[in-house]
């Protein structure tokens, strides 16, 4: 049969593991905020700039090696968390992997926004 996983794997019980839960809620809500004002500052430019203006070009180009990287990133980010829990290392708590799995997508996000708004 197999071992329960005690309450504090699944449940964060010190407060420094409740900070992180905070951290990890407040730093999504900040990625989707920030996705949503880039997706539409970047519809805005495509109902006001010609799809042949070279700067549109690169917009579209940089928006779809982004999108790549921040999968590739977080694949990783996945591929290591599984691996360590197949080969019996250390599992860490789904909140300290949630945020490892969400920085990609935030760095990406915010950084869009800043620089389209």
């Amino acid at each position: 049969m197999a071992k329960q996983p005690a309450w504090s794997e699944l449940v964060p019980t010190t407060p420094a593991a409740m900070f992180d839960v905070w951290k990890l809620g407040t730093t999504s809500v900040e990625m989707w905020s920030t996705a949503m004002s880039t997706i539409m500052s970047r519809t805005h430019l495509w109902g006001t700039q010609s799809p042949l203006d070279p700067k549109m070009i690169t917009e579209n180009q940089k928006m779809v090696s982004e999108k790549i990287a921040a999968s590739w990133e977080m694949w990783f980010v996945m591929q290591k968390a599984w691996m360590n829990a197949m080969t019996g290392g250390k599992v860490a708590p789904w909140w300290t992997t949630g945020t490892l799995f969400i920085k990609p997508l935030h760095k990406r996000t915010t950084a869009n926004s800043r620089r389209l708004s």
